[in-house]
């Protein structure tokens, strides 16, 4: 048994972390012996390695925010999710693990036979995306959203669950060659960024009225992401992924009275009630069982290759999401 262990933070986050041995535990009553099958390495969670993120978890801490697993063990008395299940593992579980302790209570069961790769990455980018689509403007039919950074794990989903719903998008990209995995994945326009990005935009849509913008990078492309947008129109930002702080020009405010406003889904996950929170797992389950929901991946790693997979995961111009899938 491993797990991917940090006792620091630094600015090179493959450097801080570590596989470590991890003895067979012994369960107590209400506990679950889960055997990951698979977990993603996020933004977030290079992020919290440099201690870049909002949350921390105090050190030493077990990386691995969310993931999958099949129930190997069940404690004495214990209720819950059958021997060979297949589970959602509770988020900030320590899932770059070859195991994981939960309470089974917490465990939610997931379709046995849909692909545990994309499960895996069902609690957090999926959720984002789709919340991004609907907390902040009651989106109609046919109606367009723009959206940059649309070959992140968060805007190909985006991308996906909007088709699903009936809207169109507008997919702005940082380079010539993410072009193509945002059009296969169904954007409806894909457009490089840059200073005329505006005007672009316009002949592309037909002069549609956008009044929903989603920005993950910060920096100048917020305002080009601004100046898409109607009258009125809402700005959401869930990310700065350029490093650079948010960049509207105040005549955006002043003479058009856009609105600009933040994401985060721990925020949304603290204030929102568990039956709500079920019935969007259960539409983003149902959608990767069927096959209608999927991200691509770039590379799997053992739990013992983690500084490789990290420093994979940090890099730019991949093609796919980072996975740990344990070697059992």
């Amino acid at each position: 048994m491993l797990r991917a262990q940090y006792d620091e933070r630094g600015p090179v986050p493959q450097d801080v972390i570590r596989a470590v041995e991890l003895e067979q535990p012994e369960l107590e009553a209400g506990q679950a012996l889960v055997a990951v099958i698979a977990a993603p390495i996020n933004p977030s969670d290079v992020l919290t390695l440099t201690g870049e993120y909002g949350q921390l978890p105090p050190l030493p801490s077990i990386g691995g925010r969310e993931g999958v697993g099949r129930v190997a063990e069940l404690g004495p008395d214990t209720a819950g999710p059958a021997v060979g299940q297949v589970v959602l593992l509770p988020p900030g579980s320590g899932t770059w693990s070859t195991h994981v302790v939960a309470e089974a209570a917490q465990l939610v069961s997931l379709p046995n036979d849909a692909d545990p790769l994309q499960l895996a990455m069902m609690s957090i980018n999926p959720p984002t995306a789709a919340l991004l689509l609907s907390e902040f403007v009651e989106l109609e039919p046919d109606e367009w959203v723009i959206q940059n950074a649309a070959n992140s794990a968060v805007g190909l989903y985006l991308v996906q669950l909007a088709r699903h719903r009936g809207h169109r998008t507008v997919n702005v990209v940082r380079r010539e060659d993410a072009l193509s995995v945002v059009r296969e994945a169904g954007g409806d326009v894909v457009l490089v960024d840059g200073d005329d990005l505006a005007q672009r935009v316009a002949e592309a849509t037909g002069g549609a009225k956008l009044r929903l913008g989603i920005d993950a990078v910060g920096g100048t492309a917020t305002g080009r992401l601004a100046d898409c947008l109607r009258r009125r129109g809402i700005l959401v930002n869930y990310g700065r992924m350029s490093g650079e702080a948010c960049a509207v020009e105040p005549g955006a405010f002043i003479f058009r009275d856009l609105t600009m406003r933040g994401f985060w889904l721990a925020s949304w996950f603290r204030e929102t009630p568990q039956e709500a929170r079920a019935a969007l797992y259960g539409e983003i389950a149902g959608l990767i069982a069927t096959g209608d929901l999927s991200a691509p991946i770039h590379a799997t790693y053992d739990v013992s290759e983690i500084k490789a997979a990290v420093a994979a995961a940090a890099s730019g111009g991949r093609s796919g999401k980072i996975l740990i899938v344990p070697r059992h």
